[in-house]
């Protein structure tokens, strides 16, 4: 059986080779628990600090068998790009692999998470400093990293590849959750719709969930990081060379082109 740290080296050197891989690099794990301690040497193993975390759904099929209906990635520095109107942002893609935009709700915290606490919605709130439009870019070196189940999605970064901020969304407290909308399209084509109530509890749920995620695993939460929490319009493949426009009213459009990842 391979272990995690075999496991973790594989999709590190995969990434920063910017190689695909044929095929999942060992024994896939059974449980959640042996997914994020490869997730954790990984981690440890990437040459650049963690910037924030994105949080995905666990699919409701695996939900009873893992205990978990989120599930939780790291997004590093260097794989963060701030979006301004008119800007058009290239995504590195590793051909061969897996990549997918998701327009989101990208939260960044005010304040520390402290060491202990309730981790409940409350608390949660308490601790956003602003919420964004934004995309995530899913991304994995391997192709069938989705079809293979959740917990090699979070084997490998939660098959996270990049975060974009865009623009603050103002007045989100006081605003009808369906009233916040979001639309995604690839090459023109509307391939998901959705709004801040199409995230189970809003994104101030998904948010409590990775408070009570990484101190459960030791890990800090500084003021400033930024979390994506969830799919508003699904998750779409994009190919390489393809473009994206992803529309928040309000918030605008944030703009994308997929280009060929280069090693690092």
């Amino acid at each position: 059986m391979s272990t995690a740290q075999e496991i973790a080296q594989r999709f590190v050197a995969a990434r920063r080779a910017a190689t695909a891989l044929p095929d999942y690099p060992g024994t896939i794990p059974d449980h959640l628990t042996q997914s994020y301690d490869i997730q954790d040497v990984a981690r440890s193993l990437w040459p650049t600090p963690v910037r924030g975390w994105k949080i995905g759904m666990v699919p409701p099929a695996f939900r009873e068998k893992l205990g978990a209906m989120r599930l939780a990635g790291p997004v590093f520095d260097g794989n963060v790009w701030d979006y301004s109107e008119g800007q058009v942002i290239d995504l590195p893609v590793i051909p061969g692999g897996f990549a997918a935009v998701e327009g989101e709700f990208v939260v960044k915290l005010g304040a520390d998470m402290p060491a202990t606490g309730p981790s409940d919605e409350a608390e949660a709130k308490s601790l956003i400093g602003s919420i964004h439009a934004g995309i995530e870019l899913a991304g994995s070196p391997l192709a069938t990293i989705n079809k293979l189940g959740p917990t090699v999605v979070v084997s490998d970064f939660g098959n996270n590849a990049g975060l974009i901020v865009g623009p603050e969304l103002k007045g989100w407290e006081d605003a009808a959750p369906e009233s916040l909308t979001v639309e995604t399209r690839i090459e023109g084509e509307v391939v998901g719709t959705g709004s801040f109530a199409s995230i189970p509890g809003t994104p101030v749920q998904a948010v409590a969930f990775l408070l009570a995620h990484c101190r459960a695993r030791g890990i800090a939460l500084p003021a400033g990081t930024l979390i994506t929490t969830g799919a508003v319009t699904g998750i779409h493949d994009i190919a390489l060379g393809q473009s994206s426009t992803v529309t928040f009213v309000p918030g605008g459009e944030i703009k994308v082109r997929t280009v060929q990842a280069q090693p690092r």
